[in-house]
């Protein structure tokens, strides 16, 4: 099993770079699940343009970053969303990213490592309405960081308190992933 830990802010000195490093320096690594950090930035995608809706191109888009980007994804059974809390919302380069392409999500769990000043607690919320149009299962397990408590003048340190959700997160993802399974190869 792979899950992908996807980072969601572009911006110059970001602060998602340091939470996705920690996300993925505790994972959970063993012969049967993988972890992997996969940035948006990498692919520079554009707005979405293409004439035909994401979710009817059965994987197939005519921008070869967009082709890049679902292929990625597609290797995938389940994700962890890091994401930015902007203007009490999703990031949009994160959101593009998200609508370029359309089955290689279906039927996957995904779980939310959330920054902001109220810990993006509203971008998660965001994403689970988003989400649902490609049947994923959002799990309830979140970590929520505050941009008050856990950052400061020497960058990310995140509190200790995180540590026993963030396994949690992983522990239940790969879990509802596995269970998932049958959902996927119908696909």
């Amino acid at each position: 099993m792979k899950i992908g830990i996807i980072l969601g802010s572009i911006r110059d000195n970001r602060a998602g770079e340091a939470v996705a490093q920690w996300v993925l320096q505790n994972a959970p690594q063993s012969s049967e699940v993988s972890y992997e950090l996969v940035d948006v930035k990498d692919y520079e995608l554009e707005p979405l343009h293409a004439a035909t809706p994401p979710a009817a191109a059965g994987g197939t888009y005519s921008d070869p970053r967009v082709q890049k980007w679902g292929d990625k994804i597609a290797e995938f059974d389940g994700f962890v969303f890091v994401s930015a809390e902007y203007n009490h919302g999703v990031p949009g380069v994160f959101k593009n990213a998200v609508d370029s392409i359309g089955v290689e999500w279906m039927h996957k769990p995904v779980a939310f490592v959330s920054y902001g000043a109220a810990g993006g607690v509203l971008a998660v919320e965001n994403w689970r309405t988003v989400l649902a149009n490609f049947n994923v299962y959002d799990l309830r397990d979140n970590v929520q960081l505050s941009l008050f408590t856990d950052f400061g003048d020497q960058g990310f340190a995140p509190d200790e308190r995180h540590q026993q959700p963030l396994q949690e997160l992983f522990t239940h993802l790969e879990q509802v992933a596995g269970i998932m399974q049958p959902l996927r190869s119908q696909d």
